[in-house]
């Protein structure tokens, strides 16, 4: 219970590993719109309820600009601050840059890349049976799936992978040294200034050299905003889903009865990633926004300047819009959820993320019927960093 006129320090703590901070709950039926402080002493607005996550994240009342001064801890908000993405754009310069991407990224384009993705999964898997065992599902399966449908997509060499990951997750641990922080950024965008030289020189039929020839070649982009582009696309795709597979994976191992059914029928899938989005809800930390006007939320009065957390692990937890919230169930009409975020900004590479799970959860289960948890379910390792989900997860079969 906190206190009345208590203000908590953000990020709270979780009690369990995909319910949000029990606080939440608290805020949301008290004061849905409450102050906390941050890391540095500043303070923001942590925005819990459903209704008012999605006015936050869809009003052009609230801005994305300088939004990285409401990151939860210094290192965030270093790796936040070392670049310009169009992530942290309003309209109409969002708009400008989105649209240079959404073409590439329509469900009918990315249905082309199914055979690639499924021929990355099973390839994956094929190595994990013929391994020893027990072995670490994140490791064997989750980062290898969705590291190469990244490379394979944006064109980035696959051995590559391990030196970007390490820098990627450098950006998300919460508890980093924010220099450590601003470096792999750095690093990050140097490394795809050099990606987008060589496919200047050998284009391929990669994402990298379509967008060179479309929008760097012709004048459209600066090269800077194309790298920061790109560098979003590799990191932010990979180390997203990633933590999909793996922590969708445990959920499901979780709830046997469930499972059962989908390796049964698999026209229920799709509605199960939605399920599974919603109930892992593992942007935990990210999407912030800073109010441009006046605006009466919540009961509360926000004014010019104010930083607001848009929580989607609490939004998506809300019993208003998803009845007994902490219930798992396939079932659910779970599409409305904001895993994704919500608006303008709404996560564009979702429907390859969605691609890649119903791929992976459709081969795993039906080559490796016995899965199972290769430890304790209470010793599964969790993440600290600005995505919610398990860290490894031992299986065996």
């Amino acid at each position: 219970m906190t206190e009345p006129g208590a203000v908590p320090r953000f990020p709270l703590p979780r009690v369990r590993p995909f319910d949000p901070p029990p606080q939440y709950d608290e805020f949301r039926e008290r004061c849905p719109v409450t102050k906390v402080t941050l890391y540095d002493d500043t303070e923001a607005w942590l925005v819990t309820r459903y209704d008012d996550v999605r006015t936050v994240l869809g009003d052009d009342r609230f801005s994305a600009v300088g939004s990285w001064r409401f990151q939860p801890s210094a290192s965030r908000a270093a790796a936040e601050r070392g670049e310009k993405s169009f992530t942290a754009m309003d309209p109409p310069e969002h708009r400008h840059f989105r649209r240079m991407l959404t073409r590439h990224f329509t469900v009918k384009r990315i249905e082309q890349l199914r055979p690639a993705v499924e021929s990355i999964v099973d390839d994956v898997l094929s190595q994990l049976v013929s391994g020893p065992r027990p072995v670490d599902l994140v490791q064997a399966l989750a980062l290898p799936v969705a590291s190469r449908t990244m490379c394979h997509l944006v064109g980035v060499p696959y051995q590559d992978h391990a030196w970007y990951e390490k820098r990627a997750t450098v950006r998300s641990v919460l508890d980093a040294d924010p220099a450590e922080a601003a470096q792999a950024t750095q690093d990050l965008l140097d490394y795809v200034d050099r990606l987008v030289t060589r496919r200047q020189a050998e284009p391929g039929e990669d994402l990298t050299s379509r967008l060179v020839q479309e929008l760097l070649v012709t004048g459209l982009i600066h090269r800077s905003d194309l790298v920061a582009m790109l560098r979003l696309l590799l990191t932010a795709g990979h180390e997203t889903t990633a933590t999909m597979i793996g922590t969708g994976t445990f959920v499901l191992l979780q709830h046997p009865d469930q499972l059962r059914q989908l390796v049964d029928d698999a026209d229920l899938l799709p509605n199960a990633i939605e399920e599974l989005l919603r109930y892992i809800s593992m942007l935990h930390l990210t999407i912030v926004r800073v109010a441009k006007d006046a605006v009466e939320l919540g009961g509360q009065q926000i004014v010019p300047g104010d930083g607001l957390i848009a929580t989607p692990a609490a939004a998506n937890k809300d019993p208003h819009a998803f009845p007994d919230p902490n219930r798992f169930d396939i079932h659910r009409e779970a599409r409305h959820h904001i895993a994704f975020g919500y608006g303008v900004h709404q996560c564009l590479g979702q429907p390859v993320a969605r691609l890649e799970l119903q791929s992976v959860f459709s081969a795993l289960f039906a080559r490796l019927p016995g899965l199972r948890l290769a430890i304790p379910a209470d010793e599964v390792q969790y993440n600290h960093s600005n995505l919610v989900g398990v860290q490894s997860l031992p299986v065996n079969w």
